[in-house]
């Protein structure tokens, strides 16, 4: 009996890495990038920004956005390579820089009426894009605590291809959620 096609969103399979600095966050993008890996499916999470006396802000001109700060190259860097930016406040969590598809996660939580059970904004978009609850508040104190985070998106293969490359390129952890095909009920 021939299977029938089941689409799963590419979106709902991930994996999450844990970078403990910028600098092994933007190595491991150039890593997966020079793996072939498509950089559509690839964002970066994090505060990005120093209680200084430095002037730290972002603008988009046209499609490309600017950011100054003591991480201004960097961000610049993620925003020339990835899909989407933007600049949050998150109740709970602090001023967030976002890079890549999540950016579409985050708004959706952030307009939705409903944070789902009490988690933040950011824990919201995290579910919402597959990762499980119990692993919410491990993500969250990662970028309280001003490490970066890696979700890299796709298809079964896709991500775990990810994550050997993720946990080679000094993640200090990168985690698999692969979603279930649903059950199909056969006649």
């Amino acid at each position: 009996m021939k299977k029938p096609n089941v689409k799963i969103d590419r979106h709902m399979n991930s994996v999450i890495a844990t970078f403990s600095t910028h600098t092994l966050a933007e190595d491991a993008v150039k890593h997966l990038a020079d793996a072939g890996f498509d950089m559509k499916l690839l964002s970066i999470i994090g505060k990005g920004y120093h209680s200084e006396e430095n002037v730290v802000g972002y603008y988009n001109a046209g499609d490309r956005m600017l950011y100054w700060g003591t991480q201004g190259a960097f961000w610049g860097g993620f925003w020339a390579l990835l899909f989407g930016s933007g600049f949050f406040i998150v109740p709970g969590i602090g001023p967030l820089l976002v890079a890549g598809p999540f950016v579409a996660a985050l708004v959706g939580a952030l307009e939705s009426a409903a944070v789902v059970g009490g988690l933040s904004a950011l824990g919201a978009a995290l579910v919402s894009v597959g990762i499980p609850n119990n692993s919410i508040v491990q993500y969250e104190g990662c970028i309280k605590s001003g490490q970066f985070l890696m979700v890299a998106h796709g298809t079964p293969e896709e991500v775990e291809r990810a994550k050997e490359l993720l946990s080679t390129s000094g993640a200090t952890k990168a985690e698999l959620f692969l979603v279930e095909e649903p059950a199909v009920a056969v006649a």
